[in-house]
């Protein structure tokens, strides 16, 4: 049965574009390791109106945002799309925010799902740093490319050559988050090597040479509210 949306006296609608209310919900609640009836147990509202949410364009009154918001521990303005090009940490600081250094197995741990990352190599006019999407393949890190652009040119000049490779998170609700920075060589993958399945780069094209970052150091560091 299709629900409507929440009717009542809690502020004006709020609303993102057609589909990505749903989107980000379901992103966040999966996020979270939770069930629609969780989310919808946390946020006081029926199941059957949290299904209709996640997959039907909706609007919801300010009231109803800033529950859901806080059940799946994020920011309304997340919700609606309102981050999406903006740098992220904008916010204030947290309250006494602590600082520690993490342990190379813990940095691997959390960049071990794999996602979107930076590469850091010396170019031809000086630093680049450039976001990839990348795999952890036998303890290495994976990514691929196109022939004869900036990051083969740059970062393959011998096998020797030392490359960074960062990956970070940020909550902004929390005002949380960590960064794992990998140290390495770099060398193409072998041909006779089958490619690494699911490394699929969001720009898309021809992207056919396969790159391998062999973790030498690795460091990290988390950072949370007290």
């Amino acid at each position: 049965m299709r629900l409507p949306p929440i009717e009542g006296r809690e502020g004006p609608r709020q609303t993102a574009r057609p589909g990505d209310l749903g989107r980000r919900i379901t992103y966040h609640r999966e996020k979270l390791g939770l069930s629609r009836e969780q989310v919808a147990e946390r946020a006081g509202m029926a199941t059957g109106f949290m299904e209709y949410l996640e997959q039907r364009p909706s609007s919801l009154t300010q009231g109803v945002l800033l529950r859901l918001a806080a059940a799946l521990e994020t920011t309304a303005d997340e919700l609606l799309g309102g981050t999406t090009d903006r740098p992220p940490g904008g916010g204030s600081a947290a309250a006494y925010p602590v600082l520690h250094a993490l342990e190379p197995r813990e940095c691997l741990r959390l960049v071990a799902p794999g996602g979107v990352g930076r590469v850091a190599f010396t170019g031809p006019t000086g630093p680049v740093v450039l976001p990839v999407n990348y795999t952890i393949h036998r303890g290495n890190v994976v990514f691929r490319t196109r022939l004869g652009g900036s990051i083969g040119e740059g970062a393959l000049e011998s096998a020797t050559t030392m490359i960074g490779f960062e990956v970070d998170h940020i909550d902004e609700a929390r005002r949380e988050g960590w960064s794992v920075l990998i140290q390495g060589p770099a060398c193409p993958v072998a041909p006779g090597e089958l490619p690494v399945p699911g490394l699929e780069p969001w720009p898309g094209g021809d992207r056919g040479l396969y790159i391998r970052i062999v973790p030498r150091h690795i460091t990290g560091r988390r950072i949370h509210g007290f």
